[in-house]
């Protein structure tokens, strides 16, 4: 967690910094976003300019493809297991009867 300094300072933690691509003398931007604020390094909002609305919306459709394909694929498994949730409850108990 970062500490708010005496000058309305904070300091972004390194891992972020590295994930992100912050690094000294970049200027970062921060947003009102309901009851939070959102943080964007510049790399971010390089990006946003660069998009146009008809890419963006290219992009996020293909991200959800992507999203019900990785669904799709995935087994059930409560079906088969084996096992019921009520038997878990009962495992190790010594008989009561």
């Amino acid at each position: 967690m970062a500490k708010v300094t005496s000058k309305l300072q904070v300091t972004v933690p390194k891992s972020l910094a590295r994930r992100y691509g912050i690094r000294p003398g970049d200027e970062i931007r921060f947003e009102e976003a309901g009851e939070t604020i959102r943080v964007v390094p510049p790399a971010a909002s390089a990006a946003e300019q660069e998009l146009d609305v008809e890419t963006r919306l290219r992009l996020f459709d293909a991200a959800t493809e992507r999203q019900r394909e990785r669904q799709a694929g995935r087994r059930r498994r409560a079906a088969g297991r084996g096992w019921t949730r009520e038997e878990l409850y009962d495992r190790g108990r010594p008989d009561t009867d």
